[in-house]
């Protein structure tokens, strides 16, 4: 059996939407931008990727908004789109389709609303929803109502890599006989002081007030990441029923592995790294020469790049177009690996290597692509991913005219 992805939907600091969030990598934008109510507050986090301009009622229906969290707001967007993109008739029947979209901290800021609520006025004035909104697997509950799906749901909290583990979960379930599954990762962690707070303990958040500057990964000034806020969701189903409908196969889910690296922020030493990237490889049946790009995790401080760029010369020793496209928006915990297996698959499409943005040359012997975006003959991408703790996960998409 072959996985393919015939569905796909974001929502990013770019705004709602592929077209959106494509046009904004392809021109290396830079969606970082200050976050004053959080400066406000004393908190070292100066700047952020937040979704733009974004109204729940303009997207979702009114009864759903008030019982959910952002993340599950973006979670709904991006899974809407990628059911029109897919074309599936999810209502012929209800129990083929399952979900499962993951999350790294759940909602942060419904959570912080109520509890404010509790400890201020008293237990009769928290909702009922403050039960279900902060759960990590509300996204998957209220995709899947909403839709009215009934098949297999899960959620995963294995951190960034959510999103490449999904992909692997989705296939194990298509194997056990489910038709489709929507899988993606979805975090909203800027929207208040308690979510930011608990990110501070991690120690490798930018504090940096600088847009420009504040998330370089790879380079000398390298301090930290940028905390982002976003989600993204495939449709993903076998290769025989995507061709017997007759629709657009975007990606081939070709190999999958995970690892843990040891107790440590992001894998420390990135032996972990290399080996989830060496069995997602052999998974997918390529070796270096058939991977063209890789997406990079990039974490930003000095360490973990180093450790990244150690193993993508071992993996790579006659080397490979490496990007980043992430640090023009920051890094959204678990959609931050949904958004980079989003943007793999939209440079297989268009046979493009979108830049790394604010980094301005290619450093630690790594072929990064900076400054503009690069047009290539891509058959393979290789996304990395590594999670806080020491999980790490490696997935290869190939273009599906070259399966």
């Amino acid at each position: 059996m072959t996985t393919v992805i015939t569905g796909l939907g974001t929502v990013s600091p770019a705004g709602t939407g592929t077209e959106a969030y494509w046009s904004a990598l392809v021109a290396g934008r830079t969606l970082i931008a200050p976050l004053p109510d959080v400066g406000a507050r004393g908190l070292p986090v100066r700047v952020g990727g937040r979704v733009p301009d974004f109204d729940p009622l303009d997207h979702i229906e009114g009864r759903y908004v008030v019982r959910t969290d952002a993340f599950s707001w973006f979670a709904m967007v991006a899974s809407d789109e990628a059911l029109r993109d897919s074309g599936v008739d999810t209502a012929a029947d209800p129990f083929a389709t399952g979900v499962l979209i993951c999350s790294g901290s759940g909602g942060n800021e419904f959570g912080q609303r109520e509890l404010a609520a509790l400890w201020g006025k008293g237990p009769g004035y928290v909702g009922p929803y403050q039960s279900i909104a902060w759960f990590y697997a509300a996204s998957t509950g209220q995709v899947s109502i909403s839709n009215g799906l009934k098949g297999m749901c899960g959620v995963l909290t294995t951190d960034e890599p959510g999103m490449l583990d999904a992909l692997d979960q989705g296939s194990q379930a298509l194997r056990r006989g489910t038709s489709a599954m929507l899988v993606g990762g979805s975090d909203a962690a800027l929207g208040s002081p308690f979510a930011l707070a608990t990110q501070l303990g991690s120690g490798v958040l930018s504090e940096s007030d600088d847009p420009l500057s504040a998330y370089v990964p790879f380079t000398e000034e390298a301090s930290g990441f940028v905390p982002a806020e976003g989600a993204a969701v495939a449709l993903v189903e076998d290769l025989a029923t995507a061709r017997a409908r007759g629709v657009r196969v975007r990606a081939v889910v070709a190999g999958h592995a995970s690892t843990f690296g040891g107790v440590g922020a992001f894998d420390p030493g990135g032996e972990g790294l290399l080996q989830a990237a060496r069995e997602a490889m052999r998974r997918a049946g390529v070796g270096p020469e058939g991977v063209d790009v890789v997406f990079a995790d990039a974490v930003g401080t000095p360490k973990a790049d180093a450790d990244e760029a150690a193993a993508l010369r071992q993996l790579f020793p006659d080397g490979v177009a490496v990007t980043a496209p992430k640090a023009g928006f920051g890094r959204a915990y678990a959609g931050a690996g949904a958004l980079d297996v989003a943007a793999a698959v939209l440079s297989l499409e268009h046979q493009v290597v979108p830049p790394t943005p604010h980094v301005p040359d290619a450093p630690l012997g790594l072929d990064l692509v900076v400054r503009v975006a690069r047009p290539a003959r891509l058959r393979a991408a290789l996304v990395l991913s590594r999670g806080l703790g020491g999980g790490t996960s490696a997935l290869v998409l190939q273009h599906p005219d070259h399966v």
